[in-house]
């Protein structure tokens, strides 16, 4: 078989490189395309992916109205000479706009049920949608529901491993408690309508951690003077290491706090509109914390991050949670594999048989979670 994937963020390179590499193994061949995305090229190529850029986005409604005619032309011009059986994408509306003009199926990924505009221009060109079972919209008979969460391609134990040499890499003696601030720069099309965190609420949130454990900034804007000292400074393929054995997650980005939570690591995911896939972590395992904008929210939310990092054997505690959310999951990669494989008898399998996913769980036990 032969696939297009199409990557516009630097975490689909962290969920489609375990699928990659096993459906390579399986004899199928692969055309990546990808944005020029903060570090989604240094990503690539540290995992040895090949890939074709589609350059940089644009800020302005103009500008990201021409990329968009440019990037549909590329891919399709791509898809052209590669001949592709299929299109792979987490909510890339070039690749099915691509997919359409080449006349082949599209397969998305989406667990973002806000970004309206973006469902608008991919929807109608694609064949299927997957989303986690937890997703808080109906989006007709194309929708497949599955008990997993997107953070699972690359952070389920059958791939990921922790490695405590980051405690080396972080300067910081081994078993240190610590904490990661991680800010967005809301230039994403899910990020319209939000203002994220107050500016004055973000070094308070540092100042107040900071007292109990050693706190990392992780920022996708340029950090002040003042905040400068906190800044996290590891390789980008390092990040999931240093979460695994953080003492807390706090900041703006939902991704994150989703990575977060399914490393048994407690997470605070401060957003307007949230997540239904964040609110399910909530208020089934409490790994994560979910609070909006209001001044009143950030500020609850400080004083919850303090209450964390103040309680020693806090996260020892959500050991069993992070047990019960993995039996409780699907191996998304492993149902890719066959629903991609099999597709599109996959797909009416899925629907005749919604239940069809259980034969993907994998059954994780205490040594695994470490």
């Amino acid at each position: 078989m032969r696939i297009i994937v199409d990557i516009g963020h630097p975490a689909h390179v962290h969920y489609i490189k375990n699928l990659l590499k096993i459906m390579k193994r399986r004899g199928h061949d692969f055309l990546v395309t990808a944005r020029d995305k903060e570090c989604t090229h240094e990503l690539l190529q540290h995992y040895n992916i090949d890939f074709i850029s589609r350059k940089k986005g644009s800020k302005s409604f103009t500008g990201k109205f021409f990329y968009l005619i440019r990037t549909d032309y590329f891919l399709w011009q791509k898809a052209k000479k590669f001949k592709p059986d299929m299109f792979i994408s987490f909510s890339s509306p070039y690749a099915a706009h691509a997919s359409a003009l080449a006349r082949k199926p599209h397969i998305v990924h989406d667990d973002t049920e806000h970004n309206r505009l973006i469902h608008l221009m991919y929807r109608p060109f694609t064949e299927v949608f997957i989303t986690p079972q937890c997703y808080e919209q109906q989006t007709g008979n194309k929708q497949i529901r599955i008990p997993a969460y997107l953070e699972l391609f690359h952070l389920h134990p059958e791939y990921f491993n922790p490695d405590p040499k980051i405690y080396k890499e972080l300067n910081i003696g081994q078993g240190e408690p610590y904490a990661i601030l991680r800010f967005v720069s809301r230039g994403a099309s899910h990020d319209y309508g939000t203002k994220g965190m107050d500016a004055k609420l973000k070094k308070r949130a540092v100042e107040r951690i900071s007292r109990f454990c050693r706190v990392f900034v992780s920022s996708e804007l340029p950090l002040d003077t003042e905040m400068e000292q906190y800044k996290l400074q590891i390789s980008p393929w390092r990040i999931h290491h240093a979460l695994y054995y953080a003492n807390l997650l706090f900041g703006e980005s939902a991704t994150m706090a989703s990575e977060a939570a399914v490393l048994g690591t407690p997470a605070i995911y401060i957003n307007k509109h949230g997540r239904g896939y964040t609110r399910e972590e909530e208020k089934k395992y409490q790994l994560v914390y979910n609070y909006d904008e209001t001044l009143n929210q950030q500020n609850e939310a400080i004083g919850k991050a303090v209450e964390i990092v103040k309680e020693q054997g806090y996260k020892n505690k959500l050991k069993k949670m992070r047990q019960k959310l993995l039996e409780n999951s699907v191996d998304p990669t492993r149902f890719a594999v066959w629903f991609i494989e099999n597709y599109p008898e996959s797909f009416e399998t899925m629907k005749e048989n919604p239940g069809y996913h259980k034969k993907f769980k994998w059954h994780v036990n205490d040594k695994n979670l470490q």
